[in-house]
């Protein structure tokens, strides 16, 4: 007699992120909790509860700058996708571009994107152009590396296998090389989703004048700390969705993929 399937282990299951859920309200409890019975300051730290009034009190201000940074986050992540794709394929195709290229890339990472900010304001203005620069910066470096991983690691017996059956080296890449990148290209674009957030509020701190970074900077200078707190809420609402997106992408474009790691988690 067969014996009974083993239950789902990980996220699968519609119980899978109730703990986490459990965590998240246990914090906010003790968080409000402490905040009363030890009478802190609002300006120092507000309690959940004058958070939650604030997205409800300013939930105009916030709309009207969320559009500004979730715009800034979606072209400058749209831009690195693009430029890390293509260089990625040309580091694959050329070993000499490889030579040449990796070490500059790598060395680009030691340069910290708050020092390269004023002076693309200062370049560009004040406009959104300088803030999307940012965020490509940003994602740039682990949307590149992910794909450059994945097309290394196409299996070269397949790739022996279809030489000698006389294919080319572009058909090689297309048919082999992409589709099996693709698994580390969505660990690299689900990173770089999540990152966009943070690098269009570092360019909205560094020369704005709308976005939600900006709101912060001003009820920082108010004392408006719960209102700096629910510009935090719309960030994470901001990153959350960009990288439930792509997480969504990816289990449209790898179906195979997720199957195959269903089946192995069920064993």
């Amino acid at each position: 007699m067969p014996s009974k399937a083993a239950a789902p282990r990980g996220r699968a299951g519609r119980g899978g992120y109730l703990p986490a859920l459990g965590l998240v309200v246990a914090a906010v409890v003790a968080w409000q909790a402490a905040v009363v019975v030890r009478s802190v300051p609002a300006w120092l730290l507000p309690s959940p509860a004058r958070i939650a009034s604030s997205l409800v009190a300013d939930r105009a201000l916030f709309a009207a700058n969320a559009g500004t940074t979730a715009v800034e986050s979606i072209a400058g992540f749209a831009l690195s996708l693009v430029v890390a794709g293509l260089l990625a394929a040309a580091i694959r195709f050329s070993r000499t571009l490889e030579r040449v290229l990796w070490p500059l890339l790598v060395a680009s990472q030691t340069v910290p994107v708050p020092a390269i900010a004023p002076l693309l304001v200062l370049w560009m203005g004040y406009g959104i152009a300088p803030k999307i620069v940012v965020v490509a910066l940003i994602c740039f470096f682990p949307l590149t590396v992910n794909a450059v991983d994945g097309l290394r690691a196409a299996d070269p017996q397949l790739l022996d296998a279809l030489r000698t059956l006389g294919a080319d080296r572009r058909r090689l890449f297309w048919q082999v090389e992409v589709p099996g990148a693709l698994p580390a290209a969505f660990t690299g674009i689900k990173t770089a989703a999540a990152y966009a957030v943070v690098g269009a509020v570092l360019g909205e701190w560094l020369g704005g004048v709308r976005g939600l970074g900006v709101v912060m900077l001003q009820a920082k200078a108010q004392l408006l700390t719960a209102r700096v707190f629910a510009s935090l809420v719309w960030l994470s609402a901001i990153g959350v969705a960009m990288f439930g997106l792509a997480a969504l992408a990816e289990r449209l474009a790898l179906p195979w993929y997720h199957t195959a790691v269903r089946e192995r988690n069920w064993r």
